[in-house]
């Protein structure tokens, strides 16, 4: 994956020696509430590190793991997927975007910096027309995040028995 910097990030691969911040924020239950509801064991958090491998490899997309510029401090993992989920979505061949911060990165705007910068790549680099993300009805922060992006709701749905918004974002145009 490409390095990817804003004024406070560095976007980069994530690498195995991330694997205790990504395990403390997966189970983290703050964290993962409005997500799945119940934090990740060890193990599922491997899965997740290795599967962002595999997205990167196969698809040419996938998740980038944050840190603050300055400190090099793990902040969370953002970026773009291909779940295959089960919904019926009309753009779910489309990526899925996705964002998780950990606690105390929470309300200093990183998570849209972050994914201004992979929509903005994604925008560049990618054919998708468009790209998508669900969020969970009672997610309000995340819900006003993917509409400063651009994305719109299109319809509901449930996952897990939760309802969500489905909503997607269309490619934009870069100059040339």
């Amino acid at each position: 994956p490409p390095t990817l910097e804003t004024t406070r990030l560095r976007l980069r691969a994530h690498q195995t020696d991330d694997f205790e911040d990504v395990a403390r924020l997966w189970a983290d239950p703050a964290v993962v509430r409005h997500i799945s509801g119940t934090p990740s064991t060890e193990a599922e958090s491997w899965w997740r590190l290795l599967r962002y491998t595999g997205h990167w490899h196969h698809l040419g997309f996938g998740y980038w793991a944050i840190e603050d510029r300055k400190t090099s401090r793990f902040l969370g993992e953002a970026g773009l997927a291909h779940y295959k989920r089960n919904l019926d979505v009309a753009c779910r061949d489309m990526p899925e975007a996705g964002w998780v911060f950990a606690q105390d990165a929470w309300g200093h705007g990183y998570a849209h910096e972050a994914m201004s910068a992979i929509l903005a790549w994604a925008d560049r680099t990618l054919d998708a027309t468009s790209t998508w993300c669900f969020i969970s009805e009672e997610h309000a922060a995340s819900l006003r995040l993917a509409t400063r992006l651009g994305f719109h709701e299109t319809q509901r749905s449930r996952v897990m028995e939760s309802p969500v918004v489905i909503l997607q974002r269309a490619r934009r145009k870069t100059a040339p």
